[in-house]
């Protein structure tokens, strides 16, 4: 009996889906209510108003990171439940794992945006970037392994999946390391990778749409 309902648990990937953006959704309100505004007792004039502000930069810094890192993993995900033709309990227990990744991000941001000169804070969000990667690369793999991908599916494109997740995890890495030179550097190299990962694909679409026209 327990072989069978392990057999017929989770095939069904929209329930899976509208888990997935209940989620992020939640996670990424959280983040901009983690930015607290000056008291606004402490606050008599406008130029107080305007220094108050300018204090919160590394937290409005470290929000716009992980708006965009949500973002990138919530289109990642997407990405790989479009290609995956079923489900199996197993992978949706590891897409539950990547989940509760997803669910710390507010909290690792949070550290981040409260301690961002110490190099611990910037390794334990970097730690949290390279679970939520782990957990999607795992899905993939285990999705190819076990005969769930759509037969429909190129070579090149299952490919591109794991090169994708590859890549951007070593330069997670890699920024992730200059903490231990400047903070702030790493924080800023971290910034670009996302922004080149939400941008360059737009960016590449609008100069191939110039060269042909």
């Amino acid at each position: 009996m327990a072989t069978l309902y392990n057999r017929i648990q989770g095939r069904n990937l929209d329930r899976l889906s509208a888990l997935s953006d209940g989620i992020f959704a939640v996670a990424m309100t959280l983040l901009v209510l983690d930015i607290h505004l000056p008291a606004a007792q402490s606050i008599h004039s406008q130029s107080e108003l305007l220094h108050g502000l300018a204090t919160l930069t590394p937290q409005w810094v470290v929000y716009l990171m992980s708006f965009l890192t949500l973002g990138i993993f919530w289109a990642g995900q997407q990405t790989q439940l479009n290609h995956i033709a079923e489900g199996s309990r197993d992978l949706t227990w590891i897409h539950l794992c990547f989940l509760f990744s997803i669910t710390l991000l507010p909290l690792s941001t949070r550290l981040l945006g409260e301690f961002m000169l110490y190099p611990a804070a910037v390794l334990l969000y970097w730690a949290n970037l390279l679970l939520a990667g782990a957990m999607l690369f795992w899905s993939w793999k285990h999705a190819s392994s076990h005969g769930l991908i759509r037969p429909d599916t190129p070579p090149e494109v299952q490919a591109a999946i794991c090169r994708r997740i590859g890549i951007a995890q070593s330069l997670y890495a890699a920024g992730a390391a200059l903490c231990f030179y400047r903070t702030w550097l790493s924080v800023a190299v971290i910034v670009l990778v996302q922004l080149n990962y939400a941008g360059a694909p737009a960016i590449r679409r609008h100069r191939g749409a110039g060269s042909s026209s």
